[in-house]
């Protein structure tokens, strides 16, 4: 008896030593990393947008980490997004790189620029196959940001007060669109309009805007504008918006690479989701939505505006390297489409 309480006691010393030896592994869960990211899109549009993505990353995150999400002009206006996130005001955005003026060499191809598309699929395959992806990246390295990911949004149509069946109807319209768009689109006699995205609607109401070129018919529909317009014009300017996911630089470099990698998937998750819910909306509300009356220019007087929009490339080019490198991208992509033929390029 003797001496199996000695062997007891001892056995339950070296459990004990053991126990103390382990104890300093056991660590409090560190506080969650927290993050604001601002999207572009107001909160009925953020809902698509923006809204399924950091819901899902929070999940998945469990407590490790939280990105609190924000709609357009929340914390700061939309083109002051890139400063507020360099600084570390925010830490993260989702936008264009017109609407939030980068101060980049890329900045003119972010939101519509004219004709680089024809559908969604060609923003991806611009990234990934064709170069655009590290070209971005570096460039946002410069100034102190990180380039998550790229992705394609919608077309970009004329939804409007006034019908609009020739180039000529467009000369003195005054349209809310992006900085580069309105750009190209003033030769032809519009007037570009810069406004906060919340005040657009009342602005179509009370007669400062005549229309708007800054999205396809989902979001007209998705954010109201179909109520306060009545025609909208199969031509579009672009086949997809490009736009993007952005953080600190400092507040990436902060992340564990668990989680910066579970961001990334969750992004691109999202992409994914505006791949089909624009291509259906797009078709769907053509064919069956009840508020705007659907006009079209004629396809010969709107090739003379995509043979202005090569014109407006080549003075972009002209810019810088850079901007160069860009557009010859472009223009040996949209080369291959066309010569591969349909589906990929009709006509």
């Amino acid at each position: 008896m003797t001496t199996n309480r000695r062997k007891f006691l001892t056995s339950g010393a070296v459990a004990a030593g053991a126990a103390a030896l382990a104890a300093p592994a056991v660590r409090a869960q560190a506080a969650p990393i927290k993050w604001r990211m601002q999207t572009y899109a107001g909160a009925a549009l953020g809902e698509h947008v923006c809204k399924p993505a950091i819901d899902k990353f929070n999940q998945i995150a469990a407590g490790q980490m939280e990105i609190e999400l924000y709609y357009a002009d929340q914390l700061v206006p939309t083109s002051e997004l890139f400063r507020a996130m360099q600084s570390g005001t925010i830490d993260a955005v989702q936008s264009d790189d017109d609407s939030m003026q980068s101060p980049t060499e890329v900045t003119v191809f972010g939101g519509y620029f004219p004709f680089a598309s024809r559908y969604s699929l060609d923003v991806p395959v611009l990234f990934n196959q064709y170069g655009l992806k590290q070209i971005w990246e570096e460039e946002y390295a410069k100034v102190g940001v990180k380039h998550i990911s790229a992705g394609s949004w919608d077309p970009c149509h004329f939804a409007t007060k006034d019908p609009i069946n020739s180039l000529k109807d467009l000369e003195g319209k005054r349209v809310f669109t992006f900085p580069t768009a309105g750009r190209f689109l003033a030769q032809f006699g519009v007037v570009p309009m810069q406004l906060p995205w919340e005040d657009i609607q009342v602005a179509l109401q009370t007669g400062e805007l005549d229309g708007i070129a800054w999205s396809g018919i989902t979001e007209d529909y998705t954010v109201g504008w179909a109520d306060v317009t009545k025609y909208f014009l199969t031509n579009n300017i672009s086949g997809a918006w490009i736009g993007h996911f952005f953080a600190n630089a400092d507040r990436w470099n902060e992340v564990p690479d668990h989680l910066k990698t579970l961001m990334e998937v969750c992004f691109e998750q999202s992409h994914y989701y505006r791949q089909w819910w624009y291509w259906g909306g797009e078709a769907d509300l053509r064919v069956n939505g009840p508020k705007l009356q659907l006009t079209s220019i004629p396809d010969a007087e709107w090739d003379t505006v995509e043979a202005k929009a090569r014109e407006f490339w080549d003075e972009i080019a002209a810019e810088s390297e850079t901007k160069a490198k860009v557009v010859e991208i472009f223009k040996k992509y949209n080369d291959v489409m066309a010569k591969a033929g349909r589906p990929y390029r009709y006509g």
